[in-house]
């Protein structure tokens, strides 16, 4: 019962997550896009009032105009819309579901033995060390080099040598699933981080300033700015490690963290095209198609360099050629599936743990599972959880077998 209950958890926060990640990315990027569109206004009014910078759209039937002041207009309004609880939102769902899919069952989603045979509790705070740990090393990174001339250049090299270490040590310590995810979650605090404790406080002390009359100390603007960007860089590189854990072969890789380095790469290279196109359509800035050319190259040399070698078994696709070819034959007794079963699969999926409504300890389970069984043994290997039971390609090889020639049950 306890499964089922937190099955539910697992996809009403997913749900909630992925709705408040929409608004938070959403807002986000329509920001990056009108900053990096913005014209200076032909207006001599707009001008006095302070307004640096406009945009004229059209959208759902209407006429837009926003501007953007310099540092601030000269009168504040009552009324002001804050974006910072699509963030939060984000931040506590995210975090949230990672307790209740990770960190709730530390021993069979966060933990390999064959990497780090560590207690549940270690575990636990080892990985949340990563989202503490990175916060105030990045953090501490901006501060010492983020003012500097030429800082935003050392800033994004300094932040992308500590990624790649925290990935390979992620992926040396942690079950590559969560591995991956963690590294995604460590980012993603960050980025919440950033909101919280740089750029709201910032823009409220500007808003104080005005509201008494004080000079506006421009320093706070720029930081909230440059925190802003960061996170639109990290936007790409976060979504690819949330989703890879829907794909074994991104995380099962032999040099699984340099999967994951290159494509969180491969997101930053592309969203810096999407950022700098609007200033080249604008003339502010040469045709920003090599850093997308360069983001793709490195997914096509990833592909390229992961293809397994023919014959060999297949994660997440068409089963290895040597299942395939037994198809329509004869396949194995689902008393030999039985018995791979009964020593792999059932302590989880069994009379006493029926670990996301499954259970293979009857015919009747076994009949009714089966494609399901294919799917996550043979075809995605994702199943046994971090192998932990120690199931072997001829095992999965031949359930492969057993379910394409028919999954009899006789």
């Amino acid at each position: 019962m306890e499964s089922y209950y937190l099955d539910w958890a697992n996809l009403l926060l997913r749900w909630v997550h992925v709705i408040t990640a929409i608004a938070w990315i959403g807002s986000s990027f329509y920001f990056v896009f009108l900053d990096s569109s913005l014209v200076k206004p032909v207006s001599k009014e707009l001008q006095d009032l302070g307004v640096g910078g406009e945009l004229w759209a059209v959208h759902g039937g209407g006429f837009y105009n926003p501007q953007k002041y310099t540092v601030a207009p000269k009168v504040v309004p009552d009324h002001l819309h804050w974006f910072y609880w699509e963030s939060y939102s984000t931040w506590l769902s995210g975090f949230a579901l990672f307790t209740v899919s990770y960190l709730w069952s530390a021993g069979a989603y966060l933990i390999d033995k064959s990497l780090m045979d560590w207690s549940s509790g270690a575990a636990i705070s080892v990985a949340l060390s990563f989202l503490l740990v990175f916060w105030i090393v990045y953090s501490l990174i901006c501060h010492l080099f983020g003012q500097r001339r030429n800082g935003d250049g050392i800033v994004g090299i300094l932040v992308f040598i500590v990624v790649c270490f925290a990935s390979w040590l992620a992926c040396h310590w942690f079950a590559g699933r969560a591995a991956f995810l963690l590294v995604g979650a460590m980012i993603a605090t960050a980025m919440s981080a950033n909101v919280f404790f740089c750029i709201i406080p910032g823009q409220r002390i500007t808003v104080k300033e005005l509201r008494e009359g004080r000079p506006v100390d421009p320093i706070h603007g720029q930081r909230a700015k440059q925190r802003s960007v960061h996170n639109t860089y990290f936007t790409l590189p976060v979504l690819f490690a949330m989703l890879s854990n829907h794909y074994s072969f991104t995380y099962t890789a032999q040099h699984n963290w340099i999967v994951l380095v290159a494509m969180m790469l491969a997101g930053a290279l592309i969203r810096q095209f999407f950022v700098t196109r609007h200033g080249y359509k604008l003339g502010r800035n040469p045709h920003p198609w090599p850093y997308a050319m360069v983001g793709v190259a490195v997914i096509v040399g990833a592909i390229v360099w992961m293809q397994p070698s023919p014959g060999a078994v297949v994660a997440s696709g068409p089963a290895s050629t040597s299942v395939a070819s037994a198809s329509g034959a004869a396949g194995p007794s689902v008393k030999e599936v039985q018995k791979v079963l009964e020593q792999r699969c059932t302590m989880c999926h069994g009379p006493t743990l029926q670990m996301k409504g499954v259970r293979l300890d009857s015919l009747e389970g076994l009949k009714q599972h089966a494609q399901l069984v294919y799917q996550q043994a043979v075809v995605t290997r994702v199943m046994p959880m971090n192998n932990a039971t120690g199931i072997t390609d001829a095992e999965r090889a031949l359930i492969g077998q057993w379910f394409l020639a028919g999954a009899s049950t006789e």
